[in-house]
């Protein structure tokens, strides 16, 4: 199980925040860790490596011009018939994760990705809307530059 932290605003020290945010987290995570921050945000991530084994899979993940930043816990049941459809939309994938999709589908389709039948099956299927939080049990954060 992989697990995610971050927050918004100014700190002083925002990547020894950032750093020692996700060392409480590690035991979710133990295989990588990735960080993104920004002017506006820290987003921090811990991954048990599953679909993708390799370090390619890493997250956060972003879109082709990264505009779009992704860090996502969770399954996404059709991935695979999902990437394909994006692919045939032009969308470029760099890694074989089910993550990857999300970042791409939110690309195409925006907030009417989850919930429709685009993302079909999956722990964010139910869900009818999507935005910085938790779904399900499981949390995607989106964040675009």
């Amino acid at each position: 199980m992989c697990g995610f932290t971050g927050f918004i605003g100014q700190l002083d020290d925002r990547e020894g925040a950032l750093t020692a945010m996700m060392d409480t987290i590690i035991h979710r995570g133990p295989d990588s860790e990735g960080k993104y921050i920004d002017n506006d945000a820290a987003l921090g991530f811990r991954r048990l490596s599953i679909i993708d084994l390799s370090s390619i899979g890493d997250q956060p993940l972003y879109n082709e011009d990264k505009s779009k930043v992704l860090v996502f816990n969770g399954e996404i049941y059709n991935y695979q018939e999902l990437r394909q459809e994006l692919i045939e939309k032009g969308h470029t994938f760099i890694s074989n994760t089910d993550s990857e999709a999300l970042i791409h589908g939110f690309e195409e389709w925006g907030e009417k990705l989850v919930g429709c039948s685009h993302l079909s099956s999956g722990i964010l299927a139910r869900k009818s809307f999507l935005r910085r939080g938790t779904c399900s049990g499981s949390s995607l954060f989106i964040m675009h530059r």
